[in-house]
């Protein structure tokens, strides 16, 4: 299945929407949670941390979640993926950071998006209706960022608490439902791998959440049935 230019053409005026609002949300949205934080007297990183989740749930996971009702191809979502890792990754070479949310020690940003991107764009390929790429992207940012949030309130730095395991298990398996039982069983393995500290769980939720929808839709189409409740 061959992206069109009619596709292209119907995605320009979205795209462009949708970009000044991660623009929006990245510049003024999220300084404005960092400022917030800071005056409420949690420290610098933390806030820096509360900034990131406003970007993952609003930005990422926002932008992700319309994806099947406004475009009709994924060449535009990669690109502007692309652009984001391409900016945020220059940032870091240059040391100009955006303070309220880049932290000079990691790079996490960047696998963020580049995730997103390579995961919406290689998908669509499979399924044209985006959702396949759609809920491990949501994992990612809806899932990851509820578990950053709760745990950043309870212990007030970033550690992996049990709490924010559950809040992300929650979120996860309610995305998760679009496909049935797979959708669930990907939940719970994508708040497992959240837990582990060796990688970068930008990278080990949307790939560990993927791999289990499309074993499942490939060979175990019966358990990606929307499960009636």
């Amino acid at each position: 299945m061959l992206i069109t230019y009619m596709e292209i053409v119907h995605d320009t005026l979205m795209a462009i929407i949708l970009m000044i609002w991660v623009i929006f949300v990245t510049v003024y949205l999220a300084k404005l949670t960092y400022n917030f934080a800071l005056k409420k007297g949690w420290s610098d990183h933390s806030a820096k941390y509360f900034a990131r989740k406003v970007i993952h749930i609003l930005a990422g996971g926002l932008v992700a979640f319309l994806l099947p009702f406004t475009f009709e191809e994924p060449l535009y979502p990669l690109i502007m993926a692309l652009l984001i890792s391409i900016l945020t990754y220059s940032l870091h070479r240059s040391g100009k950071l955006m303070y309220w949310f880049q932290d000079p020690e990691n790079e996490y940003e960047v696998h963020f998006a580049l995730m997103w991107g390579i995961v919406i764009f290689i998908t669509w390929f499979i399924d044209r209706s985006f959702w396949l790429g759609v809920v491990p992207a949501l994992m990612m940012s809806w899932g990851d960022g509820i578990t950053g949030i709760i745990r950043n309130i309870r212990y007030k730095k970033r550690v992996k608490g049990w709490e924010g395991s559950v809040g992300m298990l929650i979120v996860s398996v309610a995305v998760g439902l679009k496909f049935g039982l797979a959708g669930i069983i990907a939940a719970v393995l994508a708040t497992l791998v959240e837990r582990w500290n060796k990688v970068d769980d930008n990278i080990t939720v949307p790939l560990v959440s993927l791999v289990t929808l499309l074993v499942s839709v490939i060979f175990f189409p019966q358990l990606t049935k929307i499960l009636m409740i």
